[in-house]
C-alpha cells in the first residue's frame, strides 16, 4: 500500500508538473515500480490519471478557462471508444501491447523534446483564419462548424480508444490536437484537455471494473496518491515548470519507452 501511495504521488506531480500528457508515465511507474503486467496496470493508471485530470478541470473551470462545450464533444467520441480499446487490450499479448505502449511513449518523448521552449512563445491567441476552430471577437467563443467538430471528434476519438488500450488518458493525443486545430492559448488548451481525460477515462475504468480487470486494493493507494501529487505539484509548478522541465520529461520518457522494450521482448 505505501509503494502504491508513493508511485501515485509521483504521477500527480509529474501531471502537474508537465501537463496533461504526463499521465502517460503512470503504466510504466506500475510496470516497473510495482512489477504489474500492462494488462493489471492499465486501468489502476486510468482511474488515476482520470481522477487527478478531474481535480485539474474543476480548477480549471473555476477559472473560466475550460472550453465545455469543445471538451464534452470530444469526451463523447472518445467514450464511445474507449470500452472498444478495453476489449482489444484483453486480446492482444500483453508483450506486444507493451512493445505498442512503449512505441507511443518514444513519440511522445520525441514530440515533447523538439516543442521544448515554443508553448511559452505561443500561448498568446492566434489569428489564422485558416485553423478549423477559431473563437468569435465578439462573444470569445467558438464559431462552430462542421470542419470544427470533425477535427475535435476525431482526436477525441483517437484518445479514448488508446485509453482503453493502454490506460493513458490520452493528453498526448488532445493537447496537440487543440494546439493545431483552435486558436486557445496553452492555459486552456490544457485545462480543457483535462476534462476531456477526466470523461473518457470514467467510460475505460466502468468497462475495466465491469471486466473484473481492475485491482481496488492497488488502485485506491495509487488513486489518493495521485491526487496528493496533483495538488503538491501546482504548488510548486509555477517555480519549476518550462522548457528544462519538458526536456527531462521527454528524456525520461524516451529511457522508460527504451525499458520497457527490453524488458518486453528479453
Amino acid at each position: 500500500m505505501v509503494l502504491m501511495l508513493g508511485l501515485g504521488l509521483l504521477v500527480g506531480a509529474i501531471m502537474a508538473l508537465t501537463g496533461a500528457g504526463g499521465g502517460i508515465l503512470a503504466v510504466p511507474l506500475l510496470i516497473f515500480g510495482a512489477g504489474l503486467g500492462l494488462s493489471q496496470a492499465a486501468p489502476i493508471g486510468l482511474l488515476a490519471v482520470g481522477i487527478s485530470a478531474a481535480l485539474g478541470a474543476a480548477l480549471g473551470l473555476k477559472a473560466g478557462v475550460v472550453r465545455y462545450k469543445a471538451a464534452l464533444l470530444m469526451a463523447a467520441t472518445g467514450m464511445l471508444l474507449a470500452p472498444a480499446g478495453v476489449w482489444l487490450g484483453g486480446l492482444i499479448d500483453n508483450r506486444w501491447l507493451s512493445v505498442l505502449f512503449a512505441f507511443i511513449l518514444l513519440i511522445v518523448a520525441y514530440r515533447t523534446f523538439r516543442q521544448a521552449g515554443t508553448d511559452e512563445a505561443n500561448s498568446g491567441v492566434k489569428d489564422d483564419p485558416a485553423l478549423p476552430c477559431i473563437r468569435s471577437s465578439d462573444t470569445g467563443r467558438f464559431i462552430w462548424t462542421t470542419r470544427c467538430a470533425r477535427a475535435l471528434a476525431v482526436s477525441g476519438t483517437v484518445a479514448g480508444l488508446l485509453s482503453g488500450l493502454l490506460g493513458v488518458g490520452g493528453g498526448f493525443v488532445i493537447v496537440p490536437a487543440l494546439k493545431r486545430s483552435t486558436d486557445l492559448a496553452m492555459q486552456s488548451i490544457v485545462a480543457t484537455s483535462l476534462a476531456v481525460i477526466a470523461l473518457v477515462s470514467i467510460s475505460g475504468v466502468s468497462s475495466s471494473a465491469l471486466a473484473g480487470s481492475l485491482n481496488w486494493d492497488a488502485a485506491m493507494p495509487f488513486t489518493g496518491g495521485a491526487l496528493a501529487g496533483m495538488l503538491a505539484g501546482r504548488r510548486v509548478s509555477v517555480y519549476l515548470a518550462g522548457p528544462q522541465l519538458q526536456k527531462g520529461f521527454a528524456g525520461v520518457s524516451g529511457m522508460v519507452a527504451i525499458g520497457m522494450i527490453v524488458k518486453s521482448l528479453a
